[in-house]
């Protein structure tokens, strides 16, 4: 199913929403500052995707409908709007980051709008003073049966030749959703390549991917998809995968299933995973579902953190390393980990902690192979609530970055820091 117009309604919520969430005092562990608390009406609203820094530091994200930098200073932080989203053929409803490519062109995607209303992805080159916007492709639902993808719902990854990979939640031949591939031409124009149609008929395919996508060092692909995998019992549309594209001699990809997610009430797998996997050092991986898990005292689960490890065979052997539950440890976690240089994962929950607002989470491994799992903050509501977004290092690993997509002094979100 399409959800295109999906961003109106959010975005109408998100402008009238009146804050109702109190201040109450939050958990120990970190030093939380709030950078900057967005305005519907001014530079944007609800941001749902994850920062990044370019070279001098600096700060880059979207909301629902901007792309902005913050720019650091003596008296705090200051933000500008690079590009308001006015135009239906620019693109609606951004959910994703944007990406810098060598040259310090900044790239993103764009669920909505598009020649087509199917979606776009756009391209931003700096300039003196500005940044000059062009829309480098427009993703066509009704091309070749419906052979195109349609609604990308995250962000972008470039191999070293500069080219772009990504996922659409919905189209391709069977309207699964796809991996496509954009590869420059000159002019600024690109051409697309669809590497994977998720949804074949087999049922065990993974469907709906909304998560971006990782390389591994041999020039793998790996993501992770929302339905889909072939259990059906307790998940209507299956419960979700992570997969892995291998290049092929032939030019062509190829795709394994490393999870198939089965989720049923009392766990312990989750199900529904919206957020990228990430590698740590010895090639595991780590991911979140937003649901599922053993807990029953949410509907169809509160979500888990997850550890996918390999083995000589090449099965991967999942442990979960966190069930979530109700109340004030957080639940649904929405965004994934990100991994310091310890070997701690930090995380986000889009509900639970103090009036459903959500929290910040460590996960400390142990010698025995337990993880303790830490609250390193929870959200007030004045100060964000509900982050859906993967948090970000800085380049001395001693402060965190992320955002949420309610909450702050106008109730649009806010960019934050926090120091573990």
């Amino acid at each position: 199913m399409r959800r295109n117009l999906f961003w109106h309604a959010t975005r109408r919520a998100l402008s009238v929403l009146a804050l109702t969430l109190v201040l109450a005092s939050v958990a120990a562990g970190g030093t939380y500052k709030v950078l900057h608390s967005f305005d519907c009406a001014t530079d944007g609203c609800g941001s749902y995707a994850g920062l990044t820094f370019d070279a001098q530091g600096n700060l880059y994200g979207t909301t629902l409908d901007s792309v902005f930098e913050l720019t650091p200073g003596s008296g705090g932080w200051t933000l500008s709007v690079v590009h308001l989203f006015t135009l239906l053929s620019d693109g609606q409803g951004v959910f994703a980051g944007v990406t810098f490519d060598p040259a310090g062109k900044l790239y993103g995607t764009a669920i909505g709008g598009g020649a087509y209303d199917s979606g776009t992805v756009f391209e931003l080159i700096p300039g003196a003073n500005s940044w000059t916007f062009s829309v480098i492709h427009d993703f066509d639902y009704t091309i070749h049966g419906g052979s195109d993808g349609a609604s990308p719902f995250a962000g972008l990854v470039l191999d070293e030749a500069g080219e772009l990979y990504g996922t659409t939640q919905d189209g391709g031949i069977y309207d699964g959703g796809v991996v496509f591939k954009l590869r420059s031409r000159p002019g600024g124009a690109s051409s697309e390549s669809i590497l994977h149609d998720f949804g074949r008929s087999t049922g065990y395919d993974g469907g709906s991917p909304e998560a971006g996508l990782i390389w591994d060092g041999a020039g793998n692909l790996y993501g992770t998809t929302r339905w889909g995998g072939g259990y059906y019992k307790n998940c209507t549309a299956g419960c979700g995968t992570v997969f892995k594209l291998v290049a092929t001699s032939r030019g062509g990809w190829k795709e394994q299933l490393l999870h198939r997610f089965n989720w049923a009430p009392g766990g312990p797998d989750g199900y529904g995973p919206y957020a990228p996997v990430v590698f740590d050092a010895a090639g595991n991986l780590y991911g979140t579902t937003a649901a599922g898990g053993s807990s029953n005292r949410c509907q169809g689960g509160c979500g888990t953190v997850f550890k996918l490890t390999p083995s000589s065979s090449g099965r991967w052997k999942e442990t979960i390393l966190r069930s979530f539950g109700p109340g004030q440890g957080g639940s649904a976690p929405f965004a994934g980990v990100v991994l310091d240089k310890a070997g701690n994962l930090y995380g986000t929950t889009q509900r639970g902690g103090i009036n459903n607002a959500g929290v910040v989470f460590k996960l400390t491994p142990g010698s025995n192979g337990k993880w303790t799992y830490t609250v390193v903050h929870r959200f007030t509501g004045p100060d964000g609530a509900q982050s859906n977004a993967n948090l970000i290092f800085d380049k001395a690993g001693k402060h965190l970055y992320g955002t949420t997509s309610l909450g702050g002094a106008h109730n649009g979100g806010v960019v934050f820091e926090i120091t573990p």
